[in-house]
């Protein structure tokens, strides 16, 4: 798995809209170039209705979550924009030797397109933007992908904890945040058989699965460690962690691998109870 960039312990920097504006636009360019000048990045295209034969791993995650001065309507949209962001991965073959790149497959995201005004999460706050929620996409497809033998080349970490521990059923920091289109996340197929990624967006959830021509001999368990918290100079809380998973074969564990390490600015007050957490930030979800 690769590792993100070095974390340093520094106070987040609020940058003017005209340096947002051209480092996008840099960082866009310089990912449409690199698509087109590296030809030895095979990236995945084919698209199959079948399902290949076996399992490897399943997840669904909701699509509605009770958002306090978070109007509805941004969760409506997103759905919209999922519904339109599956259509391009659900069915996807990643060959051996094959990458697949989320942005590449699906696209820029934008009204002509269909796509909708969704909620996007950005230092810590959120606006409406178009094609906002795909990160739930690129999340449960980074999640899943832990659970095989594929390698992920490219993961970007949220850079900030906006939700205290309520509910939550999967470690911090085990999503891959995207923005169109230089922050990616990107799969490679380093294995001897091809596996089939499959989408679909239904009435609650956003459900995910690969598939694979052969039956997995391998199964994983994903889970935190060294995690901690630590008050910064600046006056701020960090979250610290890292992300494991343990390998078995035939009930027997044969390995202990380190995937990824995470540091987020801590959007809410970390000492609080789970009832003044619940409220300490618009975006937490109420219990």
């Amino acid at each position: 798995m690769q590792k993100d960039s070095l974390y340093l312990s520094s106070k987040p920097a609020i940058r003017s809209r005209l340096r947002l504006f051209l480092g996008k636009n840099y960082y866009m360019g310089r990912r449409y170039l690199r698509w087109l000048i590296h030809p030895s990045v095979r990236y995945a295209k084919t698209m199959r209705s079948d399902f290949l034969p076996y399992a490897v791993m399943a997840h669904h995650t909701p699509l509605y979550r009770p958002l306090r001065n978070v109007d509805h309507w941004l969760q409506e949209n997103k759905v919209i924009n999922l519904k339109l962001a599956v259509k391009k991965i659900d069915g996807l073959v990643l060959k051996p030797g094959e990458t697949l790149s989320l942005w590449r497959r699906i696209g820029k995201p934008s009204k002509i397109k269909g796509y909708r005004q969704g909620m996007v999460l950005t230092n810590g706050s959120f606006t409406a933007g178009t094609g906002g929620g795909l990160c739930q996409l690129s999340n449960l497809v980074y999640w899943l992908t832990l659970h095989t033998p594929l390698t992920v080349t490219e993961r970007w970490r949220h850079t900030h904890d906006v939700f205290p521990d309520v509910n939550r059923t999967l470690p911090f920091g085990s999503g891959a945040t995207i923005v169109y289109n230089y922050v990616d996340l990107q799969i490679k197929n380093e294995t001897a058989q091809a596996y089939q990624l499959l989408a679909q967006v239904d009435d609650t959830e956003l459900k995910g699965e690969w598939r694979a021509e052969q039956p997995p001999s391998q199964r994983y368990e994903v889970y935190e460690s060294a995690h901690r918290i630590t008050q910064e100079w600046w006056g701020g809380y960090m979250r610290h962690n890292e992300i494991r998973r343990r390998v078995f074969m035939e009930e027997r564990q044969t390995g202990d691998e380190w995937i990824v390490e995470n540091h987020a600015v801590m959007m809410y007050e970390p000492l609080l109870g789970e009832g003044e957490a619940a409220g300490s930030h618009p975006l937490d979800p109420e219990r």
